[in-house]
């Protein structure tokens, strides 16, 4: 038996966890290659003009997985913290991918995640597993225990600053980490980079901006590297929360890079036709002056170009470390003068 594992939308922040899952179950998988405009075309053809790029591409992923499994994960993604859910196209994709990808149907794996965290490792979550995969009880809290162990794994790499493409390499390539660094250079740039893992992490969506802020020298900070509680805190102001979880992350990080010194930008990649992206970003664009920090929104859709993106980028960069460069220069001759009007008073 082989289950076919799409690489697209929570594959980014989950996907330890399904491997661990099914390899303990003693279950092949097989993963999806990266996104292309061939699986971009694919999920075009199958989607509504309307949706957002994430579904289109997570969409493509199956259709190119259609003939290769017999089974294809798409969790039904409702809530992973109490009172507040994920946007309503996560919820309904099982629905939407079952009756627009030609051969889907009978295929759909779709545990049903109801969580009160980022831990999805309840046993409850994947009874359908004990009937369509044919292994025991017993069996899959087994599996559930050893994946939760491996995604717990994965995300103490994560919030010790390594970037998730990195934490694949490790896991998946056996390369080694980078080094992470605590002494900063002065005139090093440090982006706050924002943007839901599936935005940021796919090579094909995001026109690889991991690597090139990397090729730039820029630090980067993402939210998945931040502690709860520290992207919680940073919303207390709210009088009200978001609907939807991992906006709300990626606003409570916004706001948390406002307030530490060491970031000097920020930077939003957001897909075209996203609601909540729609909200957090002006809410972080409109504040942006306040903190005297600049901020830049980068939109993706099927159509952008990877030399516009990176022109951007390339200016935004540049006028940060210009800045600094200027800033420190001043520092230096203010610090200068203090000592010779200090000498000539002896």
């Amino acid at each position: 038996m082989k289950v076919g594992i799409p690489k697209a939308l929570l594959y980014y922040y989950y996907y330890p966890f399904w491997k661990k899952l099914f390899e303990v179950l003693g279950i092949e998988t097989i993963v999806s290659s990266s996104t292309s405009k061939e699986i971009m075309d694919k999920g075009i053809e199958f989607s509504v003009p309307e949706i957002c790029v994430p579904i289109k591409v997570f969409t493509g992923h199956v259709a190119a997985l259609i003939e290769k499994a017999d089974y294809i994960l798409v969790p039904r993604m409702v809530s992973i913290l109490k009172d507040e859910y994920f946007c309503p196209k996560f919820m309904g994709l099982p629905d939407m991918i079952r009756y627009t990808v030609p051969g889907a149907a009978e295929k759909i794996l779709s545990p049903s995640i109801r969580s009160e965290s980022d831990s999805i490792s309840d046993p409850k979550h994947y009874s359908e597993f004990v009937d369509v995969l044919g292994v025991s009880a017993k069996e899959l809290r087994r599996a559930l225990k050893e994946a939760e162990k491996e995604w717990q794994r994965f995300r103490m790499l994560s919030k010790q600053g390594h970037v998730l493409s990195d934490i694949y390499r490790f896991l998946e390539e056996k390369e080694e980490l980078p080094e992470i660094t605590k002494e900063e250079d002065p005139f090093q740039v440090t982006i706050g980079l924002l943007g839901y893992v599936y935005n940021i992490y796919d090579e094909f969506v995001s026109m690889n901006i991991i690597k090139k802020l990397k090729e730039l020298g820029v630090r980067i900070i993402t939210f998945e590297m931040l502690d709860e509680g520290e992207i919680f805190r940073s919303i207390r102001f709210m009088r009200k929360r978001l609907f939807w979880t991992f906006s709300n992350k990626l606003l409570g990080a916004g706001y948390f890079f406002y307030n530490n010194p060491s970031v000097d930008g920020l930077i939003h990649v957001t897909a075209f036709n996203c609601g909540p992206d729609s909200l957090i970003g002006k809410m972080l664009e409109l504040d942006s002056g306040q903190y005297e920090k600049p901020f830049m929104t980068i939109r993706v859709d099927e159509h952008t170009g990877e030399g516009h993106l990176l022109t951007r980028v390339e200016a935004f960069v540049d006028m940060i470390r210009r800045k600094k460069i200027k800033m420190r220069g001043a520092l230096n001759h203010e610090n200068n003068f203090s000592i010779y009007g200090n000498n000539a008073g002896l």
